[in-house]
């Protein structure tokens, strides 16, 4: 893979303050903003625990697509965490990547959804999951081309502009690579930088599952990362499988802790670009709350810890 060179700030539109991300909006919910702490995914099975207990979190995120119908319980529970918590929302659903149009229903939805509850970063996939008139339960990945890249870049554009508001795009967990890419995966994310004006979510449990499944040098890759533009980072658990030839193959799960390579990783990540955002990704197999509380536990130690105290700046 090529390193990625710095990329420019093409379209400057959004207000981005060093380690607290700030929402500018009229409505009540903008004052609070989401803190260079440690957040979980916000479930089901935890809402009145947290609200009976309020517990020592930095934030909560959730998926987008679970909060797209009109009200009903997780809105009422949603309402409630918000009040007491920043928040972060997740799309799954834009299908960023795909040879479509997208999805100006589902846009609308998502618009309704933010203006609802404010949340302070919203993030999508490098990824695509719709064609023709089709969807998949997957988030599928894209060769790193020309074409690709002016699809991707308008997409982004167009939901920033419908939503008003700057986007972060994941780095993808991959399982193979296309022939036809012409770019290597942190130069084709940096040019979308470019182009764009989006942030970046840099999810390092995805960093270790590609860079394993495709022989890449995880420090190299992080190292030649666009990082002055990240402002959330992604922490989760993955298993480990093996290819035709025995050789290991990691399946990004969300279903167990975080691999303690990539806490190092991790540790890597916020000694380069300093402490943001991070969230402990449990989506399958949800454990007891102590167990989740105890994963962001151990990222914000990483945080506070003195080789992480660095100013952002050292990143740029």
């Amino acid at each position: 893979m090529r390193p990625a060179g710095r990329a420019g700030d093409a379209r400057p539109a959004f207000h981005l303050t060093n380690r607290v991300v700030h929402m500018q909006s009229s409505g009540s919910l903008a004052n609070i903003s989401i803190p260079a702490r440690a957040g979980v995914g916000l479930k089901a099975e935890h809402y009145r625990l947290i609200l009976k207990t309020l517990p020592d979190i930095g934030f909560f995120e959730v998926h987008a697509e679970n909060y797209m119908g009109e009200g009903g319980a997780p809105h009422r529970y949603l309402t409630a965490v918000r009040e007491h918590y920043p928040l972060s929302l997740h799309g799954v659903g834009l299908s960023i990547g795909a040879d479509r149009p997208l999805d100006r229903n589902h846009l609308a939805r998502l618009k309704a959804l933010i203006d609802r509850y404010q949340p302070s970063l919203f993030s999508e996939h490098l990824a695509w999951s719709s064609h023709d008139t089709g969807f998949f339960n997957d988030l599928l990945p894209v060769p790193y081309t020309a074409e690709t890249l002016s699809r991707v870049a308008s997409h982004i554009e167009q939901v920033q502009d419908v939503l008003g508001r700057q986007m972060l795009l994941e780095n993808p967990s991959t399982y193979l690579a296309f022939s036809e890419s012409t770019y290597g995966e942190v130069d084709f994310i940096a040019e979308v930088v470019r182009r764009t004006g989006c942030g970046l979510l840099l999810d390092v449990n995805n960093v270790f599952v590609s860079s394993t499944n495709q022989l890449w040098d995880p420090i190299s890759y992080i190292d030649s990362y666009p990082l002055a533009h990240v402002q959330e980072i992604h922490l989760a658990g993955h298993a480990r499988e093996s290819d035709e030839n025995d050789r290991p193959l990691l399946i990004d799960t969300h279903d167990r802790p975080v691999d303690d390579i990539v806490w190092d990783l991790y540790a890597h990540s916020i000694g380069r670009i300093g402490p943001v955002p991070t969230l402990i990704e449990w989506d399958a197999d949800v454990p007891a709350w102590p167990i989740l509380a105890k994963e962001a536990a151990r990222a914000e130690l990483l945080m506070r810890s003195k080789d992480a105290a660095i100013p952002r700046a050292a990143a740029e």
